[in-house]
C-alpha cells in the first residue's frame, strides 16, 4: 500500500470548516488505497498570538521557553483535526514532534533535525489509523521541547515523507501552486506544472514564500516528490510538483524573484592576501548575520572590494561586524545603502544553453534600470537594482523570457513520479544511515577547473546598458561565458569580471576591446586561473561553509581573486599555479561531510 504525507498550513486550517475540509481530503486518500500521515501547522494567526503574549509578559523571552509556548498551537490543531477525522467516521491518533521520535539538536527556535523514529508511526498506519502529527517541533536530548523555525512544517512533511519512503508529500495552501514569478506583482504569472529540486532551492532563497528552502533540502537529498496545491479547490486539479525533473528541458529559464528587503554593504581597498575574505566573514558569522550575494572584484594594486548583500534587518549588526574587520584589515571605506532590491532568474536549462544573462541585461536597460552588482551561477543570475526600480525590472525579465507563456512539451505529473522514482537509492542500509543525520551538511563534491581564464573590465560606466553591451558583443563573438561578478559602483564606475575558456580568451578580449575603447575603460586578463568549488544540499543554510573554505585556502597561503555563491555551490578564482594545491586543502577541510 502505497503512502503519502499531507501537509496543511495555518491557513488552511484556520477555523473548524476548514479543518473539517481537511479531515475529508486525507479521508477520501485513505479510501483511494493511501496510507495517510497529515502534518498540521497551527490556526491561521495563533503563532503570531503567542509571540504577542509572550512580549507582553517578557522583554526578551528564553528561547526554550519560547519553543514550549509555540509549540502548543500545532498541538490545538492536531488534536482538532483527529476529532474532526473521528466525527466522519475515520480512525485518527494526533502526536505531538516528541511522541513521534522527532529528534534534534538542542537551538531553541531553530533547531535542525537528526533523526526521526518511524516505528510507532508504522504500526498506527497499519492499524487504520490516519496518523496526525505536530509539525514543527521536536525534542532534543533531554527531551526539552524544540521548535524548527521559519517554514518547520513543511521541513516536518517532507522529513517524514523522506523517512516512511513515502510516494508523496502533498503541500496544502492558499495558492495553487508555484508559479513563475509573484502572481500579486505580475497578472502574466503562470502557474508551473513542475519545479526541479535545484530550481526550487533558488527560488526559495530568493523570497518565493510557498515553500521554505530547508524543506526543499529533504526533498533533494531523499528525492521526495512534493506536490503544492490549492487546500480551497477540492478537485483533482494538480497542482506543481516539485521532483527531480524541470517543467522543460527546452527553456533556459523556468521562473524569476524579486526580493526587497536587501542591503548591501561594500568593502573597499580590502588586503588582497590570503585570509582576508575569512577575517571579513568571520566577524560576520560570530554575529549570525546570513550572506546573500557576495561579489569579489579581481584585485589591483594589491587591493580589492567586496560586496556582499544582507537581510535589511540584519544591517545593523552586519555593520558593526564589518567595523571590526575593517580595523583589523586597514581598509580603506566601508558604505551601505538599503535602498536596494535584487531580481534574478532561475533555470536548469542555462547551463546548457548560452546568452541568457546578455539578454536579462539588455531587458533591464530598455526599462531604464540600472544594474549595480551582478552574481551568476549554472542555474541562476542576480542583479542588483535600485528599490524603486524593482517592481520594473522583474516585470521586464518576465516578460523577455516569456515566462507567461506555457512551454513546449511540458514534463507531466507521471513523469515527476517516474524520476523520483528511478532517483531513490536502492541500498537501504545507505538510506538508513543518511537519515541518522539527516539536516547535517552534504557536500556532493569539490572540484577544480582549471580550464577558465578571467577577464577583467576597470572603470566602467555605472549606467543602464553597459553590461548588455559587453556581453551582447561577448556572444556575437561566440564566447561562452561562465562566471560573472559586477561589484557595487563608486563615482559612477564599477569593475566587472568573468570567466571563459581559456581557448577563447583571444575571442572574448577582442569582443570586449570594441566596446570598452569607446567607453575610457580598461581590460586586463589573466589566463590561468584555477576555478574551486563546493557543491552540496545546504550550502547556504549551513553559514559555516564559506568560512570553512576561505579558512582552509588561508592556512595553505592561497589568495582569493574573485567569489561567487548560489544556493547549492560557492566558487572562489584562485592563481592557476594554486588550483591543485587549493583542491588539496578544501578535499582535506571537508572530508568529514563529504557523501
Amino acid at each position: 500500500m502505497s503512502l503519502i504525507v499531507q501537509k496543511f498550513g495555518g491557513t488552511s486550517v484556520a477555523d473548524a470548516e476548514k479543518i473539517s475540509a481537511a479531515a475529508r481530503r486525507a479521508l477520501r486518500a485513505q479510501q483511494q488505497g493511501h496510507q495517510v500521515v497529515m502534518v498540521v501547522s497551527a490556526m491561521g494567526k495563533n503563532t503570531d498570538m503567542l509571540v504577542d503574549l509572550a512580549e507582553q509578559v517578557c522583554d526578551d523571552p528564553p528561547a526554550r521557553e519560547m519553543d514550549m509556548l509555540l509549540s502548543t498551537g500545532e498541538q490545538v490543531s492536531v488534536a482538532l483535526m483527529a476529532m474532526a477525522i473521528h466525527n466522519l467516521g475515520g480512525k485518527a491518533v494526533s502526536l505531538t514532534g516528541g511522541q513521534i521520535g522527532v529528534q534534534t539538536d538542542s537551538s531553541h527556535t531553530k533547531a535542525r533535525i537528526r533523526s526521526i523514529s518511524t516505528e510507532r508511526m508504522r504500526r498506527l498506519l497499519d492499524n487504520g489509523n490516519i496518523v496526525i502529527a505536530a509539525g514543527f517541533q521536536g525534542v532534543d536530548d533531554e527531551l526539552n521541547i524544540t521548535t524548527l523555525g521559519r517554514g518547520g512544517s513543511d521541513t516536518s512533511a517532507v522529513a517524514l515523507a523522506a523517512v516512511l519512503g513515502a510516494e508523496m508529500c502533498e503541500i496544502y495552501t492558499d495558492v495553487d501552486g508555484v508559479f513563475t514569478t509573484d502572481p500579486r506583482l505580475i497578472a502574466e504569472a503562470r502557474k508551473m506544472s513542475n519545479v526541479s529540486h535545484d530550481e526550487m532551492l533558488e527560488l526559495a532563497s530568493l523570497g518565493a514564500g510557498v515553500m521554505h528552502s530547508r524543506s526543499i533540502e529533504f526533498g533533494k537529498k531523499f528525492n521526495v516528490p512534493i506536490h503544492v496545491r490549492n487546500s480551497g479547490v477540492f478537485t483533482d486539479e494538480p497542482g506543481s510538483v516539485i521532483g527531480p525533473i524541470p517543467e522543460s528541458e527546452d527553456r533556459a529559464v523556468s521562473g524569476c524573484a524579486l526580493t526587497k528587503a536587501e542591503a548591501r554593504i561594500t568593502v573597499t581597498g580590502m588586503p588582497d592576501k590570503p585570509g582576508a575574505s575569512l577575517t571579513l566573514f568571520e566577524r560576520l558569522a560570530d554575529v549570525n548575520v546570513a550572506v546573500d550575494m557576495i561579489m569579489q572584484t579581481a584585485g589591483h594594486d594589491g587591493r580589492a572590494d567586496i560586496s556582499f548583500t544582507v537581510l535589511e534587518s540584519d544591517l545593523k549588526g552586519a555593520l558593526d561586524a564589518v567595523a571590526e574587520a575593517a580595523d583589523v584589515l586597514g581598509t580603506i571605506d566601508v558604505l551601505h545603502a538599503t535602498n536596494v532590491s535584487k531580481v534574478s532568474v532561475v533555470g536548469l536549462g542555462m547551463a546548457t544553453q548560452a546568452g541568457v544573462a546578455d539578454r536579462m541585461f539588455r531587458a533591464l536597460a530598455q526599462a531604464g534600470v540600472n544594474i549595480e552588482a551582478i552574481t551568476t551561477s549554472a542555474i541562476k543570475v542576480s542583479c542588483l537594482v535600485a528599490r524603486d526600480q524593482g517592481l520594473e525590472a522583474i516585470r521586464a525579465v518576465h516578460a523577455e523570457f516569456e515566462l507567461g507563456l506555457a512551454p513546449a512539451g511540458r514534463a507531466t505529473f507521471a513523469d515527476s513520479l517516474a524520476a523520483a522514482k528511478k532517483a531513490k537509492e536502492t541500498d537501504a542500509m545507505a538510506v538508513v544511515k543518511r537519515l541518522q543525520s539527516m539536516e547535517d551538511l552534504t557536500v556532493h563534491g569539490v572540484d577544480l577547473d582549471n580550464s577558465q581564464a578571467l577577464v577583467t573590465l576597470s572603470d566602467l560606466p555605472d549606467s543602464p546598458g553597459i553590461s548588455a553591451d559587453i556581453f551582447e558583443s561577448v556572444a556575437a563573438a561566440g564566447v561562452l561565458v561562465d562566471m560573472i561578478v559586477q561589484g557595487i559602483g563608486a563615482s559612477g564606475k564599477t569593475n566587472l569580471s568573468f570567466t571563459v575558456s581559456q581557448a577563447q580568451l583571444p575571442q572574448a578580449l577582442t569582443a570586449v576591446g570594441k566596446v570598452v575603447e569607446k567607453l575610457g575603460s580598461t581590460v586586463e586578463s589573466l589566463d590561468s586561473i584555477a576555478i574551486l568549488s563546493v557543491t552540496g544540499v545546504g550550502i547556504r543554510s549551513h553559514t559555516g561553509v564559506g568560512l570553512r573554505m576561505f579558512g582552509a585556502l588561508a592556512q595553505s597561503g592561497i589568495n582569493i581573486e574573485l567569489v561567487n555563491t548560489s544556493e547549492v555551490k560557492v566558487n572562489v578564482v584562485v592563481d592557476g599555479s594554486k588550483g591543485k594545491p587549493g583542491l588539496a586543502a578544501l578535499e582535506k577541510a571537508f572530508a568529514d561531510v563529504i557523501g
